[in-house]
């Protein structure tokens, strides 16, 4: 489905944000892991958290959904022999099962989105997988991807960090059960590193050890140990409400989103400083965040590395302000549902913003005044691209029609609902 997006000059309202998709699917994980019960509290509900929860059933996990909680009986050291799992468009669920799944015999993951993460590599992370005595056929490091598996063993492994940090982040959940030792050494950069600060943070939750250095390039990992069943609480998501603050930004407003914890180990908790920066009149204490926008925003430089999954918004946010910004240090934006530079950037053009780019930066020459609108964009398959283009959306001079935003359903089903709830004039349109 379609969505159009009509200039709404402003939003007022309270919400709660959305729980965190990064934390569910990382304590869904671990929770399969353990022998025994865990409890999840305020689980996230999303096409990835969806994907997880379908696959660790299929590995032998016993779920069950009762109101805001999950309660999973892990499989521990030994999921079921399934020969097939299901993925969706979940990239971050295929790399952190494909580690996994080195416990089974033989798992084919499935190609069902051939024009999205079917596209995405995941070299480095078979290469790794190698390295432990895993056998991996795959389609020129993509999907469909075959791990022959069963007995993979520890030691010293190497992995890039260049294109994504959940390589490594698999490598993390593996490695404690094998019955050897392991040592990973992360080769040339690591992306996200905020990121795989949470997987050591919920990695510690589960009981599990793991010596990091402190610039997270080199891990020691003691094998043979187990996970606990725990009770785990979501926190509320930082990625999904950039773009609702973005849009809070942009127009005149009084919007307060709530559960959005100032301590937070989610980089993206990093968009307040920025629309700080940007000298948005907003306050953050007490885990709410409220924005009173004035439509006024002025430009800056931002490492985006800092805040990966919040950077769409944020340019979003910067095609509005005075002068010109630029946020750096995200080529690993290339690899993601679409290219979320190329294919971004192609779309903000159509709606009218000024924007330029390079292999691994962003450039805004914003436009105060506004955008012309009266166009239909394409939304690539890409709930950041569809959140972010809709922020163009309200500040645009003409509607704006989204192709397939139905899409914003993998990370926020009901962003659409929020919107509307502080006043935006969204509305769905059947193809």
């Amino acid at each position: 489905m379609d969505v159009m997006v009509n200039p709404t000059p402003e939003l007022k309202g309270d919400i709660q944000a959305l729980s965190s998709k990064n934390y569910t699917t990382r304590y869904l994980l671990v929770a399969a892991l353990a022998e025994g019960t865990s409890t999840v509290y305020y689980p996230a509900r999303s096409e990835d958290s969806d994907a997880m929860r379908r696959c660790i059933r299929d590995l032998g996990a016993t779920v069950e959904e009762d109101g805001e909680k999950i309660v999973i009986t892990g499989f521990g050291r030994s999921p079921k022999d399934v020969k097939e799992l299901n993925v969706g468009n979940a990239g971050a669920v295929l790399r952190f099962l494909m580690s996994v799944a080195a416990l089974c015999p033989e798992v084919t993951f499935v190609n069902v989105y051939p024009d999205s993460l079917g596209k995405r590599p995941h070299d480095d992370l078979i290469d790794a997988l190698r390295q432990i005595g895993v056998e991996v056929d795959h389609n020129g490091g993509k999907l469909p991807i075959t791990i022959r598996g069963g007995q993979p063993r520890g030691g010293k492994i190497r992995v890039s960090g260049n294109v994504s940090s959940q390589f490594l982040s698999s490598l993390l959940f593996l490695t404690p059960l094998l019955p050897e030792d392991s040592e990973i050494e992360v080769l040339h950069d690591l992306k996200s590193k905020v990121v795989v600060g949470q997987t050591l943070e919920v990695l510690e939750q589960a009981g599990i050890v793991i010596h990091a250095s402190d610039d997270l390039m080199h891990y020691r990992i003691p094998g043979n140990q187990s996970y606990r069943a725990k009770t785990y609480v979501v926190q509320g998501d930082y990625p999904g409400s950039a773009a609702v603050l973005a849009a809070a930004a942009v127009t005149h407003s009084d919007v307060t989103i709530r559960r959005l914890e100032e301590k937070s180990k989610q980089g993206e908790r990093a968009v307040v400083d920025v629309l700080r920066m940007m000298e948005v009149p907003l306050t953050h204490a007490d885990g709410i965040v409220n924005v009173k926008g004035n439509g006024k925003l002025k430009a800056g430089d931002f490492d985006g590395d800092a805040f990966t999954d919040g950077v769409l918004a944020m340019v979003a946010a910067a095609v509005f302000a005075e002068g010109t910004s630029r946020f750096y240090n995200v080529e690993n934006l290339r690899y993601k549902e679409c290219d979320r530079i190329t294919d971004y950037l192609a779309e903000l053009r159509k709606a009218g913003a000024h924007v330029e780019e390079r292999q691994s930066e962003i450039i805004v020459h914003g436009r105060p005044e506004g955008v012309e609108g009266g166009v239909e964009i394409d939304a690539h398959y890409d709930h950041r691209v569809i959140m972010a283009l809709t922020v163009v959306g309200l500040r645009a001079k003409a509607p704006i029609r989204i192709r397939d935003a139905h899409h914003v359903a993998k990370s926020y089903p009901i962003y659409f609902d929020h919107l509307k709830a502080l006043g935006a004039k969204v509305e769905w349109i059947e193809d």
